[in-house]
């Protein structure tokens, strides 16, 4: 995501988690020497987030699948920093609400349905991106 916005000469922007590691220190240092301005932080830190989105205008999240819910913070700071004009959650797999699954699968599934309600309700401007979990790769392998 941040080289692509780079590439289209965006200014770039990137709200991390503390750094604790030397490997995670390496990666700072490599996007700022790409040119991202990059912030510390946890999602809990709510004045800290609103302080950083209200320095952008698009937001592109990359929360992993085990915390998804964890963008209902990043929504609230959405909505509170108002600027924004444009979101993409983290859901870049599967188009949730055409699709049902098994358990577990199907937990994931509704915490995605839960973050678009979320936003949604919100009044956010957002895109959704459906990959459809890599279509080509699954049917590939299985043929």
């Amino acid at each position: 995501m941040v080289r692509a916005s780079l590439s289209l000469v965006h200014p770039t922007f990137a709200y991390i988690r503390p750094i604790h590691t030397s490997s995670q220190l390496f990666k700072l240092h490599h996007l700022q020497s790409l040119g991202v301005t990059v912030f510390q932080g946890e999602l809990d830190e709510q004045d800290k987030l609103v302080s950083c989105l209200q320095q952008v205008d698009v937001v592109i999240s990359t929360v992993a699948v085990p915390q998804h819910l964890e963008q209902l913070k990043l929504i609230k700071a959405i909505k509170q920093a108002g600027n924004i004009k444009g979101f993409v959650p983290s859901e870049y797999g599967n188009e949730v609400d055409r699709l049902q699954g098994l358990r577990p699968f199907e937990d994931a599934l509704e915490n995605k349905r839960k973050m678009r309600r979320a936003t949604e309700e919100a009044g956010i401007p957002y895109t959704y991106i459906s990959a459809n979990s890599f279509a080509a790769y699954s049917i590939n392998y299985l043929l």
